[in-house]
Parts: structure tokens; sequence; C-alpha cells
């Protein structure tokens, strides 16, 4: 280091050193520079710290029951759409062999119903000459309609497979998909030509598009296990959007996880909070955000910079100055802290000076 350059460190006041010693710091050789702070009154707020992202509340997948491909896309990310609005179509793709099956079940289904039926009127007629019995009739009646019911679920998969559209009971199901909601699409999955697989009980299916209610967001993230137990649900929160640096919405704590889970060596708890909308800005799924949530808040309170206070056998302690050259070793008693600034219960008063911890100047 050359010289006549000068760094100033800061340094806190070993515990004995008194009133006395600081005035010859003050009127020493200039090696050090002693400043004073004043105790006003101001406001401190208790903050925990959320890191996460904007997320809608009510986000859905939309998926086929229909096996096919993607035969004409109606809608595309960032519409907005009412419910029932057409989304895009999927149209049957069956190979040569699957329609082959479909008829030839069809057909068998037919002959063993004719069969069956044939059978179920030849003992209603013993039935009535007393030569069978009501159970054997019941259970010829029974199969009958079993079979007819198979015959029927073998009409409607040909007529999906060849046609892609039919009605069961009185729900039309057909090729188009149609919007499960009112809300903007966020996100499509396939294009034109993509193979479709159908949501049925033994498989995911395919999905097609990703959709949202963007009228409510939450703010989905993590809170340090430090801060967790401090936390309760109901309190307010500022929301900061890495996006726009500028601008914050105000929100609210509904929900802390009771499972915590481990991130880069640290255990962090899960959060959720609710979202206010607010007038001109424009929140999206997936902005990243910074969530301070509101622990304590205290207005028009006296403080001092936390780092002129001192903590000394138990006590807290700062040096006041009473003059130019005359100051006062003092006990206070310390509130609410920020980590910045720290609230004064007691042993000063507004417009009294704090001694800053002197500089040490180095050469």
């Amino acid at each position: 280091m050359g010289t006549g350059t000068k760094v100033f460190v800061g340094t806190i006041v070993a515990g004995g050193l008194g009133a006395s010693a600081f005035a010859m710091f003050a009127a020493g050789s200039g090696e050090t520079e002693v400043d004073t702070v004043p105790v006003e009154r101001g406001e401190i707020v208790d903050r925990a710290l959320a890191v996460g992202r904007i997320e809608p509340l009510v986000e859905v997948s939309v998926k086929s029951q229909l096996a096919g491909v993607v035969r004409r896309m109606f809608k595309e990310p960032g519409q907005y759409v009412q419910r029932g609005e057409p989304l895009l179509e999927v149209q049957p793709n069956p190979t040569p062999i699957e329609l082959v099956e479909a008829r030839r079940a069809i057909e068998l289904r037919e002959i063993e119903l004719q069969q069956l039926e044939r059978r179920r009127d030849r003992l209603a007629a013993l039935r009535e000459q007393e030569l069978a019995s009501e159970e054997e009739f019941e259970d010829a009646d029974y199969s009958a309609s079993e079979v007819s019911l198979q015959l029927q679920i073998a009409r409607e998969r040909l007529a999906l497979l060849s046609e892609g559209r039919v009605t069961i009971g009185n729900e039309a199901v057909e090729t188009v998909i149609q919007s499960p909601i009112q809300g903007f699409i966020l996100e499509k999955m396939v294009e034109i030509g993509d193979p479709v697989v159908p949501l049925t009980t033994f498989q995911e299916g395919t999905v097609l598009m990703t959709m949202a209610e963007m009228d409510e967001l939450l703010f989905r993230g993590t809170v340090d296990e430090i801060d967790v137990g401090r936390l309760t649900e109901g309190m307010p929160v500022e929301v900061t959007i890495g996006a726009l640096p500028d601008a914050s919405v105000e929100g609210r704590l509904t929900k802390i996880s009771l499972t915590g889970r481990d991130e880069e060596n640290a255990t962090t708890f899960p959060v959720e909070i609710a979202v206010a909308p607010a007038d001109g800005i424009l929140l999206r799924a997936g902005y990243s955000a910074n969530a301070q949530v509101i622990i304590e808040r205290r207005s028009d309170i006296l403080i001092i910079p936390e780092r002129v206070v001192r903590f000394e056998d138990g006590g807290t302690f700062v040096t006041v100055r009473l003059g130019p050259e005359e100051t006062e070793e003092r006990e206070i008693r310390t509130g609410l802290s920020d980590g910045i600034s720290v609230e004064v219960v007691d042993g000063l008063a507004e417009g009294e000076r704090v001694m800053e911890p002197p500089r040490r100047e180095i050469t």
C-alpha cells in the first residue's frame, strides 16, 4: 500500500473504554476519527424473506379421452378462452387391424346375443308350462342383457374409431377438445400431427395444453428454518417481482408447510402467499419473486443504528456525546431490530447524539 493511502476500518470499542478514552481519541493526533449519530424517530419492520415464484391458484392440464393424432389447433398460448370453447381436435387414427377387430367384435356379439335371446324365449315358454324354474329364466335373461350391453359398447367403439364421435347415453363424446375452465392458455405441448394417448384409469394420457385462471395468483416459495417459527398464517406480505424491479404487490400468508426440505445444505419450509391484484401491474405465471413477510412493524419510535450499540456483561450500552469534549457511557434498553436499526425503549431521548465506533486510519 503506497504512502498517503488511507483505509478506514470500523471497530467496536472494548468494554473497558470509558468517556475519557473517547475524548483522547477525539483530541488525539489524527489517527482516529469519531462521528456521532442522532437519536431520532422512525419505523422498524421485522421481516422474513421467502424466495419463490408467481403461480396461478387454478391451473389445469388439458387431456383427451380419445386416442389419435392432433388434427387442428383452434387456440394458441396467451389467448383467453371461455369454458366450453374448442381448443383442438384429435382425429382417431386406428390401424387396419383395429378396425377389423372392432367389426368382428360386433359380429360375434350379435351372434351370441341371438343365441341367448332364443334360449331365454324357450325358457320363458317352458316356465309357463312349469317345466323350467324362475331361476333358470332369470339367469338366461341376465346373460342376454349382459351381451346386449357388450354389443352396444362394441358399436360405440367402432363409431369412435371410424367417425371420431359418438353419443353414450345423453353425453356426446367427440374429437373436439373443449376448454374445461375460463382462463388463459399458458402453454401447448403438442403440434398438428403429434400422437395423443388418451386419459384412462390406467394411464395419465398426453398433456395437450395447460390453462390457468389468472384472476387469483399465488406466490409459492420457501423460507429459512430460522424464520419459520416466527410466522403465522394471515401475516401481511410485500412481494417484489424480479422482472418488475420498480413494482411490488401486497399479499397475505396463507399456508406454512409442516414439513421442511433440504436445499443446498440448508433446511427450508414451503409457504404459500395469496397475491392481491394491483392496478397497472401485469403478473405472469412463472415470474421469480421475493416475498417479505411482515412479522412486526413499529412506527414513530426512537431508533439508532445497531452498529453503535455494545453488549457487555449482559447489558446494552452506548456512548452519548454531551459536549465538544464530554461523553457519557449509558446503559439502554432496546426493542425491535431489523439488523440495521434498533428500537430504543429506554435510556435515550430524541435528539441526543450517540458516538459512532471510532474509525482507525491505516497508512
